[in-house]
């Protein structure tokens, strides 16, 4: 563990020294569990890093479509009755099916056993490679069935659409006006790969980056939002998306004008996102800028959470104030570092450097969308308690209590 003085040098490292690649695949088992392609050649990263944040405008509008769809299919409320659902499986649904609006679009985006798999495929990762850090690898991984049994669901349902993409990409390219704007299609243009199996991989591989985190940081900011109702129910939250929607509707440029919405957000991320970040693996001997010698094969991680608790850094640091980022971005003048989804040496749960989360734009506006379209169409309270449940950490993770049911009723405060 290396503390904040050292992100510069995990930021200007080459990968042949430093590797996120390998730190994570060391963690996941990834070569095993999914398919050693994935590491060897990752172009799934790059198709993200290059179409997710250029695209963000065109398919902003099935983003917001899939969150108040979702929202309104699984919350199904009546009159002005209250309903208790599982806040984080009912959270994982509406962030999955979202998600994969982009990933692979309508309709299977909304298929049931599609988002049941992608739902269990990052926990069977987790616990298959668990198992696997426990025992001979190559051996165990061939008697794993919950992996593979994810791929081979994943193969079933993406066969009859990537085939179908692959025939109108060689037919109709030059007129083919309806074209796919998901991820699926932009890794099939790239024509590195053709077959169902290994898009299937990318596919998988891309949901299970994005779902379980963006899932986790939307359900603890609707603990947040029902354990300190005093920002929304008369408060400053509420009024922002009023008068916003109402002036201009939505689109990806009035999300980026709810500056206390991502502020919102981003105090969440500060006080219950990772504990570490920026992961990395020695590939050789190294000397860090203050002296330290890293040996060959050596896993270095930087302390997220006592860098976003310190005193020093932040006032009254174990405080949610919520609008502590909108006021710090008042200060500089607007300041795009104070987003959500800014990083700097003080703010860093998406990473830090060229290895920064590629899909941080794409899951701010899901976040943002989500927040706002409850702080507009819902009242949200716990079910059986009122202060916040506890964080509850797990390895090098900070999970959500996934015991917590919350209530839902249609809007009726002002």
């Amino acid at each position: 563990v290396v503390g904040r003085q050292h992100l510069e040098d995990i930021k200007k490292s080459t990968d042949d020294k430093l590797s996120l690649i390998e730190a994570a695949n060391d963690s996941a088992k990834v070569d095993y569990l999914i398919g050693p392609e994935i590491n060897s050649n990752p172009c799934h990263i790059s198709v993200a890093r290059t179409h997710l944040t250029r695209n963000l405008g065109l398919y902003y509008p099935d983003i917001k479509d899939e969150v108040h769809a979702a929202f309104e299919e699984l919350l199904d409320l009546k009159d002005n009755a209250w309903k208790s659902v599982p806040a984080v499986e009912t959270v994982r649904e509406i962030v999955c099916r979202t998600s994969n609006g982009v990933f692979v679009g309508l309709p299977l985006c909304r298929d049931h056993d599609w988002i049941d798999l992608n739902s269990r495929f990052a926990v069977d990762v987790a616990t298959d490679a668990n198992i696997l850090n426990m025992f001979l690898v190559p051996l165990v991984s061939k008697k794993l069935p919950n992996t593979a049994a994810g791929i081979a669901r994943a193969m079933k349902h993406l066969d009859p659409i990537v085939k179908k993409r692959l025939r109108c990409t060689g037919e109709r390219e030059d007129d083919w006006s309806d074209k796919p704007n998901d991820i699926l299609q932009w890794l099939i243009d790239e024509k590195q790969e053709s077959s169902t199996g290994q898009l299937a991989l990318r596919v998988l591989t891309v949901n299970f980056a994005s779902i379980h985190s963006t899932t986790n940081t939307f359900t603890q900011a609707l603990y947040n939002l029902a354990a300190y109702p005093q920002y929304v129910t008369v408060g400053p939250l509420r009024e922002e998306v009023d008068t916003i929607i109402r002036e201009h509707g939505w689109t990806k440029e009035v999300i980026a004008l709810m500056r206390k919405v991502d502020s919102f957000l981003a105090e969440t991320q500060r006080l219950e996102g990772v504990l570490t970040s920026c992961k990395r693996k020695a590939m050789k001997d190294l000397t860090l800028s203050d002296g330290t010698f890293v040996p060959k094969g050596t896993h270095l991680c930087v302390p997220t959470c006592v860098v976003h608790r310190d005193s020093a850094v932040y006032d009254n640091p174990d405080v949610f104030n919520p609008f502590r980022f909108s006021q710090l971005s008042d200060d500089e003048g607007a300041s795009a570092r104070r987003q959500m989804v800014g990083i700097t040496q003080d703010y860093f749960p998406f990473g830090f450097g060229k290895h920064a989360c590629p899909g941080r734009f794409l899951a701010g506006n899901e976040l943002k969308t989500m927040l706002a379209y409850i702080l507009m169409s819902y009242d949200v309270k716990f079910e059986d308690r009122v202060s916040r449940p506890t964080r509850i950490h797990w390895d090098l993770n900070v999970i959500a209590d996934p015991t917590v049911r919350a209530m839902f009723r249609k809007r009726t405060c002002n």
